[in-house]
């Protein structure tokens, strides 16, 4: 997403089994796009491409691996910046405790 979108950096993510955590930052000096794409533009190009590249990868058509809706919050300070990068870091280590796959 970073070389598609220059004002777009990924700081922190995982790839969970089922879903991704990431904290994306995005930043003020956006030159380029005009209007800017928003958050749900970033991630429905990002849904998208994915999407293409597995399919290729598994020789698979039309098959969707993506929800159409995603959880986002706005991280304002930075205490919070980081419990959610700890948590991100965490996530995998949690995930035998999923009541899901438990």
């Amino acid at each position: 997403m970073q070389e598609r979108y220059d004002f777009v950096r990924i700081d922190k993510y995982v790839i969970m089994p089922t879903h991704i955590h990431a904290i994306i930052v995005l930043s003020e000096d956006a030159a380029g796009a005009s209007p800017r794409p928003t958050l749900m533009d970033i991630l429905c190009a990002f849904k998208s491409i994915s999407t293409r590249m597995c399919n290729i990868l598994d020789n698979v058509q039309g098959r969707k691996i993506w929800q159409n809706s995603f959880y986002e919050e706005t991280i304002r300070f930075e205490s919070d910046y980081l419990q959610i990068w700890q948590y991100i870091d965490g996530n995998p280590s949690k995930w035998t405790d999923d009541i899901y796959f438990a």
